[in-house]
C-alpha cells in the first residue's frame, strides 16, 4: 500500500488542545471488526464492553520532562528534546537551533545546567550533561514534551494529565494516549468486575509523530523504541488464551510490545528495541481487541489500526468520527476495536 492511501482531511478545530475536565469524560467510538459497524458511546461505557474473561494490557511507561531550553555560547537559542537516555548523564536528543551545533559545543541550559555535544547519530545529537543526573535535571528544569499539533506551551495541568495514572517506568517522550482515559475510579471498577490487568513497557519516542516520508510503505524505515514484557504478563496472556478470553491492548504501544515479544509463534518475556512496522496484511498473534485514540493522517499508527480492523472500515470510521465532531489525537476521544 501507499502512504497516500492513509490521508484524510481533518478540520483544525477537531484537534484537542487541552484535556477534558475529567479523564473519563471523552467519547468512545465502538467498532465491530467483523462487520465494520460503528456505535457512538461515552468512555464511561467501556466497563460494560469487557468481562471477567478478558485481560487488559496497559503500557506503564512514564513520560519524562524531555524538553529543555538553553543557548549556545554564541548566544543563539537552543531547544532540546531528549529522545533516549543512554546512561545517568548521557542522552540522544533532537537539537533545534539556528545553526546545528558541532561536536564539542557547549550548551548552557535554563536552570544553570549545561551539556556538551559529543557527536551525531543520524538525526540525533549525542549529549553529555557534564556529570549531572539527567532524570534529576529534567525533573527540575525540563518541560512536558507536548506533541507538535498542540499549539501552546505546557502548563501545570499537563504534568499530571499528559501522564497515565499507572505510569511507573520513566523513559517516554510521548504519552501512551489510550491510557490517559483511565482514572483511579475506572481502574477500581475494572478490578471490582473481576477483569484482569497486566503491564508492558514501551517508551514512546518522538518518532511516533514523524510522518512517513516515502510513498511505498515497504520503503519506510521504522524508528526504534525500547520495550519490555515481563514474565508475569506472559503468564497472564497464556492463561487467558487457554480459557478463551480476549487480550485487550490498551493502546497501539501495548500492541507493538506484545507483538514484538512474539518469537517463533510464542510470547516470551524479554526486553530490547523494536522497530516493528505493522501494516495491512500483518497477522496479529496476541491481540484480540484494542482501545486506541484517533491518529494522524499518513501515520504509522493509522496504518497499524487499519491492519487490525481493516483498511476500509477504519477509514469509514474516521469519516464518521469527523462528521460527528470527535476530538482527535493525544487529548482526544477514544475508539474501541472489538472482536
Amino acid at each position: 500500500m501507499k502512504k497516500s492511501d492513509f490521508m484524510y482531511q481533518l478540520p483544525e478545530a477537531l484537534i484537542a488542545q487541552k484535556p477534558l475536565q475529567s479523564r473519563d469524560a471523552g467519547r468512545l467510538l465502538c467498532m465491530d471488526r467483523a462487520t465494520g459497524w460503528v456505535i457512538d458511546r461515552q468512555f464511561t461505557d467501556f466497563i460494560d464492553l469487557i468481562d471477567e474473561r478478558d485481560l487488559l494490557v496497559f503500557n506503564d511507561t512514564k513520560v519524562i520532562r524531555a524538553r529543555l531550553y538553553g543557548a549556545k555560547q554564541t548566544g543563539g537559542k537552543v531547544e532540546i528534546l531528549i529522545e533516549r537516555i543512554l546512561d545517568v548523564n548521557k542522552a540522544l536528543a533532537h537539537v533545534k537551533a539556528g545553526k546545528s551545533p558541532k561536536a564539542g559545543a557547549l550548551i548552557e541550559l535554563d536552570g544553570g545546567y549545561c551539556c556538551v555535544v559529543q557527536g551525531r547519530e543520524g538525526d540525533l545529537f549525542q549529549l553529555d550533561f557534564a556529570g549531572a543526573n539527567i532524570l534529576e535535571l529534567l525533573e527540575q528544569t525540563g518541560h512536558i514534551p507536548l506533541p507538535p499539533y498542540i499549539h501552546r506551551a505546557d502548563d501545570e495541568s499537563d504534568l499530571s494529565r499528559y501522564q497515565t495514572v499507572f505510569a511507573r517506568e520513566a523513559g517516554a517522550v510521548a504519552a501512551p494516549t489510550a491510557g490517559l482515559h483511565f482514572d483511579l475510579a475506572m481502574m477500581e471498577k475494572i478490578k471490582t468486575k473481576g477483569v484482569r490487568t497486566a503491564f508492558v513497557t514501551l517508551h514512546v519516542g518522538s518518532g511516533t509523530f514523524q510522518p512517513v516520508r516515502v510513498e511505498l510503505l515497504s520503503d519506510h524505515i521504522m524508528h526504534k523504541e525500547y520495550f519490555a514484557v515481563p514474565q508475569e504478563t506472559v503468564n497472564a496472556v497464556r492463561e487467558v488464551r487457554e480459557r478463551g478470553g480476549r487480550i485487550v491492548a490498551i493502546g497501539t504501544t501495548a500492541v507493538r510490545a506484545l507483538e514484538s515479544a512474539s518469537k517463533n509463534g510464542q510470547l516470551e518475556a524479554g526486553f530490547g528495541d523494536t522497530d516493528l512496522f505493522i501494516t495491512p496484511g500483518y497477522q496479529f498473534k496476541w491481540v484480540d481487541a484494542m482501545l486506541t485514540n484517533f491518529h494522524l493522517p499518513e501515520s504509522t499508527l493509522l496504518m497499524l489500526v487499519s491492519a487490525f480492523a481493516g483498511y476500509e472500515p477504519i477509514m469509514n470510521a474516521y469519516r464518521h468520527a469527523i462528521d460527528k465532531s470527535y476530538r482527535f489525537f493525544s487529548y482526544g476521544d477514544a475508539m474501541f476495536l472489538s472482536s
